[in-house]
């Protein structure tokens, strides 16, 4: 057989050849004997892997089911052959199928990307339908409330390094509230529902949740008020120990079970001198289904508004909790692999730093740079060249304005602008000397400094500022 160029030719030539005979209007049996030749050689080549059409696999609508009555905020959409697609509404579901895909049993990861609901906005609120969520979570079987101690430390760390004001993490396991509702005589049926209105405690009074409960969930008055005396509690470790004595919640092996682990929980959140940060909150509920364990959400305490500052009302910045099942669901095996994580509301943070320092009217530096490399006189464009290659290659972080001669007061005013410290001032009369001119944005205050010591007095300086803040 000639070599598949060679085909390829003549399929071309056979080809040409059809196109004219259909120009020239020959008859039919000519077309087609000339078409069999055609098909003829084209069957001699086969199939062209190195054209080969890509199969693409549109994911499957794996969201539905996950969030309990919070589902109703989840993007749908649909592809063009009318399969149903969603937004992703968090990173822990896409997780844990990454998890049962790939068959992994014992991963600890960080990830930081884009989540979408279906929500009225409110910016002041840090509440949006797009925005970034933080995740931390560790994947495996280890011995109980270890990585969810280590969560918690993570998430006292994140908040108390953000220095954004006092915050409390409420904990609860959905094993006691499980455990609770079914002792306080709520169907089956009604565990999830009853369940998202007692999470609203943080935002209403206990009237108006239990209102709900009665009127729109048909719950009877006397078992919501069973829930009531419960879900009002709120403590440590002692109303930990208070309820392993409850004569009806100790009876029940699940809430049992649950107790028991919170216990263990705050030994371990003792010795990591996060307790007094940590409070067992009974109205604690985080409405989302996949949780199995225990659950956390952290709130900024509220502190007396100061002048000209508005009440900061973003609701809770960060929280978690432990899914033990949930990766078992996209397993074709159902095989579970326990997990616990959590996850910091990046914008909502982003918020209440940008009302404090609108208030504190505080200047924020939008860039790291350590100092400008301006010029005092027009046509030194080269020289400033020069001067902040000389930084960057020893490692100085440094910038120049993209204009050949930019006025000294401009360059003065964009350091201040940006928070950049220091300038680096080249003129005619510090060419000749042999020094650059070094300027504190701050002060205001100048010196000499000769070149061949600019870069050790910049790290001097720059080291002094971070030392301040």
């Amino acid at each position: 057989m000639a070599d598949r160029a060679a085909i390829e030719e003549l399929v071309r030539f056979q080809g040409e050849r059809v196109r004219d005979l259909k120009q020239q209007k020959a008859s039919a049996d000519q077309i087609e004997e000339e078409v069999a030749k055609l098909l003829k050689l084209k069957a001699q080549l086969g199939p062209d892997e190195s054209k080969q059409k890509f199969v693409l696999k549109t994911p499957k609508e794996t969201l539905t089911g996950k969030y309990g009555e919070d589902s109703k905020l989840i993007y749908d959409l649909k592809d063009q052959g009318g399969e149903l697609l969603s937004l992703r509404y968090d990173l822990t579901v896409p997780f844990a199928r990454y998890l049962a895909m790939n068959k992994l049993t014992n991963i600890k990861r960080y990830h930081i990307a884009k989540v979408y609901r279906r929500d009225n906005p409110a910016m002041t609120r840090g509440r949006y339908r797009e925005f970034y969520q933080c995740d931390f979570d560790i994947a495996g079987q280890f011995d109980p409330m270890i990585p969810d101690a280590e969560c918690l430390k993570i998430m006292c760390e994140i908040l108390s390094s953000l220095q954004i004001g006092d915050f409390l993490i409420k904990v609860n396991d959905r094993r006691i509230l499980d455990g609770m509702f079914a002792v306080c005589g709520v169907p089956d049926s009604k565990f999830r529902t009853i369940c998202s209105s007692v999470d609203k405690l943080d935002k209403v009074s206990w009237e108006e949740v239990k209102s709900e409960m009665v009127g729109e969930k048909g719950l009877a008055p006397e078992v919501a008020d069973r829930i009531g005396d419960y879900v009002q509690q709120h403590g440590g470790v002692s109303l930990v120990e208070q309820l392993l004595q409850d004569p009806k919640l100790s009876q029940n092996k699940q809430a049992l079970e649950g107790l028991g682990d919170l216990k263990l929980l705050f030994e371990y959140l003792t010795l990591f001198g996060i307790d007094g940060k940590i409070s067992f909150d009974l109205s604690l509920a985080r409405g989302l289904d996949y949780y199995t364990g225990v659950i956390y959400e952290a709130v900024l305490l509220q502190t007396p508004a100061q002048a000209g500052e508005e009440a900061l009302g973003v609701g809770s910045v960060a929280a978690g909790g432990r899914y033990d099942g949930l990766v078992g669901i996209f397993d074709p095996k159902g095989r579970k692999v326990p997990c616990v994580g959590l996850s910091i509301g990046v914008e909502r943070i982003f918020s209440i730093v940008e009302q404090r320092l609108e208030a504190s009217e505080e200047k924020v530096r939008t860039t790291e740079t350590q100092v400008l490399v301006a010029s005092a006189q027009k046509k030194l464009l080269e020289e400033r060249l020069k001067l902040v290659s000389e930084l960057w290659d020893a490692g100085i972080k440094a910038e120049l304005l993209y204009k050949k001669n930019p006025k000294l007061l401009n360059q003065l005013q964009y350091c201040e602008e940006a928070g950049i410290p220091l300038v680096a001032i080249i003129g005619e009369q510090e060419l000749k000397d042999g020094v650059i001119k070094l300027r504190s944005v701050a002060s205001r205050e100048e010196v000499d400094i000769r070149r061949e010591d600019l870069v050790e007095e910049i790290r001097r300086r720059t080291s002094k500022l971070l030392c301040i803040c």
